[in-house]
């Protein structure tokens, strides 16, 4: 039984609203796309004509971390289908309530202890991350930092003095990341502001930029952010975050040409998720999807232990024997490398047989 069955008064309160948000479908319009993106469950599951019995769990669920899916997502996760790997990845679910087992944490990589100033994260030689921003412009059920204090520590005006300070007294950093959150949910402005600033210390070469905004909501590749990716002095890298092979559709692919033309350096790291991406045609598929869109498969992330993402949880063994089997069919450029982020190393951790 849907949830109009169970809801029919509360449909006919709300189908004004639905259908004036369905509309932002067609628009060019990439920050209106952004805030009327859906952030009910009840809007959520009737769409895509689910069962009203998903409700409760995900009402709760989506009390502890909100639900936002943009509707050019949206129209990508099969209708009917509880079980469609899109859906899976923004579906708040009653697993998520259950008590996390053992290893599982609020900051599962130690970004806290490892930032020596609020909003700059050091834990590699070379390079530092900055948390641009909270905001983003989907939320991932198993995001590592659904629990972090954004408010505290992004690098925001306030303490962004203190990270170009940082940053200018070590001749080391050649390379700055920008993270969120999403970097490209910043303005066209907010983003010429700080890439200039980062521009003018002299021994930084790279700027790379991790967004998953060219994915999900491709209408954010626009004319203004195309000129300033194409205005910036530092050779610039773009990690994409795709999962799946069905998240790259006509628009998607129209947006990933238009940076590929630019010369941007185009990767994808992907998070193995049970249920999602854990069979090996789906990660063929993807391999082939990506590379087919101009972009190269870089790294498949065992997940990070975050509370209330257990469930998504693939073992070392499994993912072994995934990227084995794939590795058998797939040119070696389109093998993706298996990796864990482990607080303290020196670099992410390459997953091997020979590490069991």
């Amino acid at each position: 039984m849907l949830l109009f069955r169970y809801f029919g008064e509360y449909k006919s309160m709300k189908s004004d609203m639905i259908t004036r948000i369905a509309g932002t479908w067609q628009t060019e319009d990439w920050q209106k796309s952004l805030a009327e993106s859906i952030r009910d469950p009840v809007i959520l599951l009737e769409q895509l004509q689910l069962p009203g019995s998903l409700l409760p769990a995900a009402s709760k669920a989506a009390s502890l971390f909100p639900l936002r899916v943009p509707w050019s997502y949206l129209r990508r996760i099969e209708k009917g289908n509880p079980a469609d790997p899109l859906l899976l990845q923004v579906l708040p679910l009653h697993r998520e309530l259950d008590t996390p087992p053992e290893g599982f944490s609020d900051d599962p990589v130690a970004d806290l202890d490892a930032s020596p100033v609020p909003g700059l994260i050091h834990k590699y030689t070379g390079r530092v991350l900055l948390i641009t921003t909270g905001a983003c412009a989907i939320h991932c059920r198993y995001c590592f930092r659904r629990h972090f204090p954004y408010g505290d520590s992004s690098s925001t005006p306030p303490n962004l003095p203190q990270i170009l300070d940082y940053i200018r007294a070590d001749d080391r950093i050649e390379e700055v990341i920008l993270s969120g959150g999403d970097p490209f949910s910043l303005s066209n402005h907010r983003l010429q502001l700080l890439g200039q600033q980062l521009a003018d210390i002299p021994h930084l070469k790279r700027l790379r930029i991790h967004s998953r905004l060219p994915i999900v909501l491709p209408e954010r590749i626009d004319t203004g952010l195309l000129n300033w990716l194409s205005s910036l002095p530092l050779q610039t890298i773009l990690v994409t975050h795709c999962n799946h092979a069905r998240e790259i559709d006509e628009p998607v692919r129209h947006a990933l040409s238009r940076l590929s033309q630019l010369g941007v350096t185009l990767l994808n790291q992907s998070v193995l998720l049970k249920g999602v991406n854990d069979t090996p045609e789906t990660l063929s598929d993807l391999s082939r999807g990506l590379f087919s869109a101009g972009i190269l498969p870089y790294y498949l992330h065992q997940l990070d232990k975050v509370k209330a993402a257990h469930h998504f949880e693939v073992s070392d063994q499994d993912a072994i024997g995934l990227i084995q089997t794939i590795s058998h069919s797939l040119p070696g450029y389109l093998v993706p490398k298996l990796v864990r982020d482990i607080p303290g190393n020196a670099s992410k951790q390459l997953i091997q047989a020979n590490l069991l």
